[in-house]
């Protein structure tokens, strides 16, 4: 086997010198002998840090799915050159023919069933030893963690600073908090999940739950993690403190997303291939499945826990389905949601409405909950992944995959647009718990994170990013305070902003949110 490769070295190097490795010399070396070539050369030099099956070590895997959008000779040439801002070093030494197998091989697909199990989980444990340092946040409901995806670290802010920032590679997004925002934990696309202490600003330790991850969850006490992962199909639960596996539970299918429920001891998935519903008993670890018409690939729950509401990727069609009876309550043709909880919510005289983007199609559609009515079609001129809004604006936020922001008006549904960097991707809003802040990423390599007052429209300060993606508030990003954000607009609208107030024939839903609302003025006095 050496001889051979020698000697295909030695040919290839003759031939790479003579011609270009454009396309031409492509079809040259496609005649010689290359199955083992690549494995040779990914053995050679890329297994110690990417795991002999590809599966990733040190490295990340090194598997399809995670280099879809790489062709393979744009491939060879970042082996070439090596990746900045990371360990990789450069391979500059290898010739084309060389660099181009070495892509091939690490394109082509596992033949091998990868398996990822409990010994794996406990091995795979890393604590760390940062300096104690504490972060001295001051509202815990201002916190706000920042994922800057290409730069492969997580900041911490509160208001307009930057607390802290920790390296985490091949972050993605999904942060969770425990309800006492003592810690936040983050999940990574090859399966790694990292707690960071918000009271000491100390990575913990982190696992590696599974090869490729979709995302995690927390239970209700926040004792238990529970990890559900695309490589292997299986939902892992780990102890939220030692992150040791307490359970693996098989699963048959790709699963779109497990979400937890802040009103009960429950969390609950679908599948993108399967028409199957799994509610999962956060206490007992156990899986009860319903069928259902058809998969559900993007979904969101409504803010009191009673419906799902999802489409499928492909799909036509809206269904909305009810927790509680576990039947339809109502369906309505829509192009397919372009990501899981891209909606979003708000109260207005009387009313609960939510609003989502669509894939590859240039509106937001506005919807009526509760009694399920289609209001508006509004065009935003152009294909986005979210919009947002808290009760501290009158706007409904929206990217269309432009360098431009809409604003929506939550009374006529009008919009305008701003700009906040001229030719440069804006992607998601995220508000600060009091609503006063609005946080946008401008996804470039040489993007940023914009901090605009969400009354003037003023750019407040900036900070520069790789590629920033998701951004998750305390208060925004659990469920459990939803209702209290409406409460402030039912405070506004049917209370006049002034105290005693007992309006009269609130619905159930109107009189939780108020409660919840004038419970935490309560407290914060």
């Amino acid at each position: 086997m050496q001889l051979l490769f020698t000697f295909i070295s030695l040919i290839t190097l003759f031939l790479c010198n003579a011609f270009a490795l454009d396309s031409a010399a492509g079809h040259m070396v496609e005649a010689l002998p290359k199955k083992e070539v690549g494995k040779i050369l990914y053995n050679q030099y890329c297994a110690s840090c990417h795991h002999t099956q590809r599966i990733g070590r040190e490295g990340p895997p090194l598997l399809p799915k995670f280099l879809r959008k790489y062709q393979e000779k744009d491939l060879a040439q970042k082996i070439k050159n090596g990746f900045p801002q990371t360990l990789m070093p450069k391979f500059d030494f290898l010739n084309p023919y060389e660099l181009l197998q070495l892509a091939r091989y690490i394109k082509s697909p596992i033949d091998t069933h990868i398996a990822w199990n409990a010994s794996n989980m406990r091995d795979s444990i890393v604590s760390f030893n940062d300096p104690l340092s504490p972060l001295a946040i001051k509202n815990k409901e201002q916190i706000l963690p920042v994922v800057e995806r290409d730069g492969n670290k997580v900041w911490v802010m509160e208001d307009t600073r930057i607390l802290s920032k920790f390296h985490l590679d091949n972050v993605h997004g999904g942060i969770k908090y425990t309800m006492d925002a003592n810690n936040i934990y983050v999940p990574t696309r090859d399966g790694f999940v990292q707690r960071y202490s918000l009271k000491t600003g100390q990575r913990m330790n982190k696992v590696r739950a599974c090869i490729n991850l979709r995302n995690i969850s927390l239970s209700r006490d926040g004792s238990h993690i529970f990890a559900t992962c695309l490589l292997p199909e299986q939902m892992v639960v780990l102890d939220a403190k030692s992150m040791l596996p307490k359970k693996i539970q098989k699963l048959e299918g790709k699963i779109s997303a497990l979400y937890e429920f802040y009103s009960k001891d429950k969390a609950i998935f679908t599948f993108r291939n399967k028409p199957l519903l799994a509610m999962v008993d956060t206490k007992t670890f156990d899986i009860t499945y319903k069928k259902i018409k058809e998969p559900i690939e993007d979904f969101f729950i409504d803010p009191f826990e009673d419906f799902l509401i999802g489409t499928a990727r492909r799909g036509n069609i809206l269904s909305v389905y009810d927790l509680n009876k576990n039947e339809y309550v109502f369906e309505h043709e829509m192009k397919g949601m372009p990501h899981l909880f891209s909606a979003t919510y708000w109260y207005n005289n009387g009313d609960f409405y939510f609003a989502t983007p669509h894939i590859k199609k240039p509106y937001v559609t506005v919807w009526k909950m509760y009694d399920w009515t289609f209001i508006k079609k509004v065009d935003i001129q152009g294909d986005g992944f979210f919009v947002k809004t808290h009760p501290y604006t009158p706007y409904l936020w929206a990217d269309n995959g432009s360098d431009k922001l809409v604003l929506i008006d939550k009374n006529d549904f009008s919009t305008k647009t701003i700009t906040p960097r001229k030719n440069q991707q804006y992607i998601h809003t995220e508000y600060s718990g009091d609503g006063k802040y609005a946080y946008l990423s401008i996804y470039e390599r040489e993007g940023a994170i914009v901090i605009l007052d969400t009354q003037s429209l003023k750019e407040l300060t900036a900070y520069k990013a790789n590629m920033p993606v998701g951004k998750y508030n305390f208060i925004n990003k659990n469920r459990v305070f939803y209702p209290r954000l409406f409460g402030m607009d039912i405070f506004k609208q049917r209370c006049n902003n002034t105290l005693p107030c007992q309006p009269e024939n609130l619905s159930k839903y109107e009189k939780k949110s108020l409660f919840d609302y004038l419970k935490s003025m309560k407290e914060g006095s």
